[in-house]
């Protein structure tokens, strides 16, 4: 594999203007939850109905996924980005909260966040192998938004100082 002449920075810059969302995705395995914040979101076919997640190998999430075959995309409003910091980690479950943010279990089993405005619950359909991170290709089983939301705006990267992507860097 050949490395890019462009220089990192530049790199960096360009990628980081590719519009993203930015969301909670809920991974379960038997007794251990998470939920993690994720930037890299993407449909990927209509029949059947695909979305596809990107998460790095080395993510506690990555290997729920793994184990339950199944995950879900949990959209936030776009006034209210501060519970993506705290599931930049691995989450701490107590009772039907993860981070203290209340859940429920979707048809899957993987968790759902009740104050998501909008949410999607997939079976794994397919993982690719790109290196740093799998692409888990999910068929949409579920999805729904919060009852007292009609059109809502959703978070995006754009909405924090947050910054994924580009190439690699201290911390990922």
């Amino acid at each position: 594999m050949s490395e890019s002449s462009v220089p990192a920075e530049t790199l960096n810059r360009v990628l980081w203007k590719i519009p993203n969302v930015l969301c909670l995705v809920g991974s379960r395995h038997g007794d251990e939850w998470n939920g993690m914040t994720q930037s890299w979101v993407t449909q990927v076919a209509m029949e059947p109905v695909l979305v596809a997640i990107s998460v790095d190998v080395k993510a506690v999430t990555n290997r729920l996924i793994k184990g339950q075959s199944a995950f879900s995309v949990n959209l936030w409003d776009r006034e209210d980005t501060r519970p993506f910091v705290k599931f930049s980690k691995p989450a701490t479950k107590e009772e039907m909260t993860l981070n203290g943010r209340p859940i429920r279990e979707g048809q899957t089993g993987v968790p759902i966040f009740e104050e998501a405005v909008a949410f999607i619950e997939c079976t794994l359909w397919q993982t690719v192998d790109c290196g740093t991170h799998d692409l888990f290709i999910g068929e949409i089983v579920d999805a729904g938004f919060r009852a007292d939301v009609e059109d809502p705006a959703v978070a995006r990267m754009e909405d924090t100082r947050m910054k994924y992507g580009g190439v690699k860097r201290g911390g990922h």
